[in-house]
């Protein structure tokens, strides 16, 4: 297992701009607890473009990050990035799996025990040799996931896991994300879903216009929110603007 403690992530006065609009304004974190963080805002916030950078798809244009002492990203297999829509090669589910050990050159011998380690793992040892494009939409992001937890990461980012899945696709990608969080894998994740958020998150990232307004304890946030922001955005009210122009 890896000690998530040791390994923080720290935000230093980050700034992106495109075009013009400051997307993220003097973002200014560290995380360095074990569980799952959850980014939560209203749409336009920022909430998957902070998620970017954090993974190094997005360079921002002021500011520092740095996982760790390693600044600013450590090694590709350190960290897995899931997409909210799965992108699957048009083979099983099991060779989906070993692609990945291969891209990252992960010894041969190596293969079968983490392989099988993750369909037992993630629900989908019953279908290690189905095409992993006919499968559901849930049966999908569980192998997305499935080939990012493949690889053993200290940190998962999960973008919007369930946002085009049905309840029963819902509950099951969550009990693979809380999962994976209890054997020590740290989560970073965006929802829209407020309700998941609360069964999920130990703590929450939440964003207003492209700033970070409040980072708490679940708990607390969704009990003492601090802000007028949080507590619209919680009693379900609109806000005024999404994007920091």
């Amino acid at each position: 297992m890896h000690n998530v403690s040791t390994l923080p992530l720290h935000i230093n006065h980050l700034h992106v701009t495109r075009k013009g609009n400051l997307l993220l304004c003097d973002i200014d974190y560290s995380i360095d607890t074990a569980g799952v963080t959850v980014i939560l805002g209203p749409n336009g916030a920022g909430k998957s473009l902070l998620l970017q950078v954090a993974h190094g798809l997005v360079a921002p244009d002021e500011g520092d990050l740095k996982w760790n002492t390693l600044s600013p990203h450590p090694q590709q297999s350190w960290r897995a990035f899931v997409f909210q829509k799965p992108v699957l090669l048009r083979r099983s589910v099991r060779a989906n799996l070993g692609y990945v050990l291969s891209l990252h050159k992960v010894e041969k011998s190596k293969h079968h025990e983490l392989i099988e380690e993750a369909l037992e793992q993630t629900g989908l040892a019953k279908l290690a040799e189905r095409n992993a494009r006919v499968l559901s939409g849930g049966e999908q992001q569980r192998l997305s996931i499935a080939r990012a937890w493949v690889l053993k990461p200290k940190v998962i980012l999960l973008d919007e896991p369930t946002a085009e899945l049905d309840p029963a696709g819902t509950a099951a990608v969550e009990c693979l994300i809380e999962t994976i969080a209890q054997q020590d894998t740290k989560i970073l994740m965006t929802t829209h879903d407020l309700g998941q958020a609360r069964r999920l998150a130990s703590d929450i990232l939440f964003l207003h216009q492209g700033r970070l307004v409040e980072f708490s304890p679940a708990q607390n946030f969704f009990q003492q929110p601090q802000t007028e922001a949080a507590q619209k955005f919680i009693a379900g009210k609109l806000l005024n603007g999404g994007q920091k122009k």
